[in-house]
């Protein structure tokens, strides 16, 4: 092992025009890959030349002795490829493009037919990602599904049954694909009073890339006035500012022999906004950062 390459410590950024820059500015903080996010939809985007000019930042950015290149981990869409051929087309072409960007992780939502339950989607699901697999299988890429509920339950929404292990399980039934995994991350768990750690000792195979966020529960909302008032029962933080236990969580995935990357997702807390964005995303990276072990002391022998 180099350093802790075995599990890097990053951070999201959007897809547009300043990109690279964005990366170069962000590289001197410390951030050791990259997730670059497409949003809603990909579009016309120039998606091969961003590649090339991100690969250009990461080459020329010397890594500290013993530190392992900075790279790109996942690039991501999140549209429903279920209602929309457009989002279908935008995992197209960033399987086609992720070996440009050097990953090999293409994220984004499952989809679903909106207002029914998470079964009546799966045909679509098929019928949709049957072809996207081969796809990725056929280019060495694998596809990570976002876990998060997009104010869905099991019974209805409109955007993403794969928010659930129940769902996950279906899934990966319906389309029998080694490239097929999640995106996780705990703060969908917390709000849905799941325990993250039990998740990770059951899917550790079949997490591709783990977005860095965290969530508080307020309890003294819960206890008062339940999770459907008027008032929110939660709060989406980053790591090190919520109630997930990342030392235990890090070394949960590290057991299990997980590698890869966890990347902040930032633009939520509450706090930490604003002018205080980078502020709260370098606390949360040293926060990881230390919850993986600190400095890495390569052993005397």
């Amino acid at each position: 092992m180099q350093a802790h390459d075995d599990i890097r410590i990053g951070t999201l950024v959007p897809a547009h025009e300043r990109t690279a820059e964005v990366i170069r500015g962000l590289l001197p903080l410390g951030f050791e890959s990259f997730q670059v996010s497409f949003g809603r939809s990909v579009g016309e985007f120039p998606v091969e030349r961003l590649a090339d000019s991100i690969r250009g930042v990461l080459e020329g950015h010397p890594a500290p002795a013993g530190e392992p290149a900075p790279r790109v981990s996942a690039v991501g869409v999140y549209g429903n490829p279920l209602t929309s051929p457009e989002t279908v087309r935008d995992w197209e072409r960033l399987i086609d493009a992720a070996g440009r960007f050097g990953c090999d992780v293409v994220a984004g939502f499952a989809g679903r037919i909106p207002n029914r339950p998470v079964p009546d989607s799966l045909p679509a699901f098929a019928a949709t990602f049957r072809p996207l697999a081969r796809r990725a299988e056929d280019r060495g890429v694998r596809i990570a599904f976002e876990n998060c509920e997009k104010r869905g339950t099991w019974l209805t929404g409109d955007w993403n049954i794969a928010h659930a292990p129940d769902a996950w399980d279906a899934i990966f039934a319906t389309v029998e694909s080694p490239v097929l995994g999640l995106q996780w991350e705990p703060c969908h768990q917390l709000l849905s009073f799941a325990d993250p750690v039990s998740q990770i000792r059951r899917y550790a195979n079949r997490i591709w890339h783990v977005h860095g966020k965290d969530a508080t529960i307020l309890w003294h909302v819960v206890r008062e006035r339940g999770i459907r008032g008027a008032v929110p029962y939660a709060e989406h933080r980053l790591p090190g500012f919520g109630d997930t236990d990342w030392t235990r969580l890090i070394g949960t995935l590290r057991g299990a022999g997980w590698r890869g990357s966890i990347d902040i997702e930032g633009y939520h807390d509450p706090v930490f906004r604003d002018a205080l964005e980078t502020t709260g995303q370098v606390a949360a990276l040293r926060h990881l950062q230390g919850c993986r072990g600190g400095t890495f002391v390569p052993n005397p022998w």
